[in-house]
Formats: C-alpha cells, structure tokens, sequence
C-alpha cells in the first residue's frame, strides 16, 4: 500500500493570515486571488500572467511565504513511515514558484517516492487526471490519499484510491499506526 499525501492543510500549513492581511484586504482581491488559482497551479499560466489577471502587480515572494509553513509533527510522521518502509508520496495542488521554494528549503521532499506537483503533471485536484497521474507513476492500485479536503478525497475514491479525510495526525496515526501499512484488506474507505 501506498499513502498519497496532499501537502497544504496536512503536511504544510494553510495559508498564513498575517502574511495575507500584508498582500491585501480587499475581498476583490481574493475573489480574483481564488478565482484564477486553479489555472496558475497547473501551470498553465506564468506567475506574472496569474498576478495579471489578478490585476494586482506581482505578489509572487509574498505569495510563497504564505504559504511555506509545514507541520513539523507531519514531517516527523513521514519520517516514521519512511524508516518503517512505508511507501509514501504526495500529490499537491502548487504553482511552480511554491513548488521550487519547497525543494529548496525541505528536505524532507525526498522521503517521498513520487511528487505530483499540479504545475508540472498539468492536473490539479479533484480533476481525476491529478490522481491517475500518481498511481499510474507509483505502478500500484493499492492507494491511500489523505487530504484535508472532502471533495478531494471523494475524487480519489471515485478512481479507485481509498481516502482518509485528514482533521489532524491523531486521526492519521489511527488509520495507519505508528509507521505500520493499512491492512491490504482494509478496502472500506474510513473517513
């Protein structure tokens, strides 16, 4: 069994909220911000032709500090699981920009077997591809993918992938033990 990592909201933290009271306040902004994401973690947008369609001049080291927090309990975890023979892997919705400042500053990236980054497989969650891209890259049917949000999990559930929708380690650790693999029979789907 492999676990699928999502990044933010598991592994690293969600966005920063002072950093983002720093980028802006106005809900125009964020309504833009949110609107054209989907597209910029695909990459298929530049950062400079995100931030343009955002209207706002580019934010792009504001932008990746907000979001460059990680979870040292979850890195640990990894860890654990790594030692133990866990296989595991990570599929994360990322511009390129966040994508290179994490290799850069973590490594703990390299625990992991496959690293799908939206911006380099041209998929972003919940779209299916996202998730057949990782487990046709892990050669392997046999797929936990835990992520901090529903509909993401429900996507991987509807290609074959179990899912665990992660609300903190503890929860986590309950599922999977301390560095041991689910039971392969374990094909209910908790939540």
């Amino acid at each position: 069994m492999i676990v699928l990592f999502d990044m933010f909201g598991v592994i690293a933290r969600d966005q920063n909220p002072e950093v983002m009271a720093r980028m802006s306040t106005s809900p125009e902004f964020w309504d833009a911000y949110w609107e054209h994401r989907p597209a910029y973690d695909r990459g298929d947008v530049t950062a400079l032709e995100y931030w343009a369609l955002v209207g706002h001049p580019a934010l792009v080291d504001l932008d990746v500090q907000s979001w460059s927090r990680v979870d040292y309990e979850m890195v640990a975890y990894l860890h654990e699981l790594h030692r133990a023979g866990q296989r595991i892997a990570l599929l994360s919705n990322i511009p390129e920009d966040h994508a290179q400042n994490f290799e850069r500053t973590y490594a703990w990236l390299d625990l992991l077997e496959v690293r799908g980054f939206s911006c380099r497989i041209g998929h972003a969650k919940p779209d299916r591809a996202a998730f057949e891209w990782c487990r046709d890259r892990l050669g392997d049917d046999d797929v936990l993918f835990v992520d901090d949000n529903v509909e993401n999990v429900r996507a991987a559930e509807l290609v074959g992938m179990r899912g665990h929708h992660f609300t903190g380690i503890d929860g986590l650790r309950s599922r999977l033990g301390p560095g041991a693999s689910v039971d392969r029979h374990d094909r209910a789907g908790h939540h």
